[in-house]
């Protein structure tokens, strides 16, 4: 197989490791990731995990900031993944999408849509494509999103953004 029909197939595996994100388990997309120490992840909801900066580095505080961002989130569905751009050599890629969902954020009781522009690196480790940096943002109104503001941090932030 190829490199990009491997990459593929870890592709495939997103949207229903981001659907159990969105439910509040991090756990799918904890398989996805890298858990080595060069690890990195940029949290949408604000500062990564508490007493953690913006951007985790290394496994252990990438792995705490995934589990505490799905403590922001029940009731999620990712509705879609459009793909912008995707490179693939040998040794790593970078898939630009724009992931639709709709989740309950923090207290609130209605569920929200949001819309989110990301940009993944990966890297085959021992032959598996596992994910090694992910800034997230959320996407501007023309790309869907209206949140409002609500009275939880996760979700002022993200509203905040648009």
């Amino acid at each position: 197989m190829s490199a990009v029909d491997d990459l593929d197939q870890l592709l495939e595996q997103w949207h229903p490791a981001s659907d159990e994100f969105l439910k509040g388990n991090p756990k799918p997309t904890q398989e996805l990731f890298s858990h080595r120490e060069d690890v990195s992840l940029a949290n949408p909801l604000g500062p990564a995990a508490p007493g953690i900066g913006p951007v985790a580095h290394g496994w252990e505080e990438v792995s705490k900031t995934q589990e505490h961002a799905t403590s922001q989130f029940t009731d999620g569905q990712l509705l879609s993944i459009e793909m912008v751009e995707k490179y693939v050599s040998a040794e790593l890629a970078c898939v630009v999408h724009i992931e639709r969902a709709k989740a309950k954020i923090g207290a609130r009781e209605e569920i929200t849509p949001f819309t989110l522009r990301a940009t993944t690196i990966f890297r085959p480790e021992e032959g598996i494509w596992k994910v090694v940096h992910r800034p997230a943002e959320k996407g501007p109104k023309s790309l869907g999103c209206s949140l409002g503001r609500y009275g939880t941090s996760a979700a002022k932030r993200l509203s905040s953004i648009s």
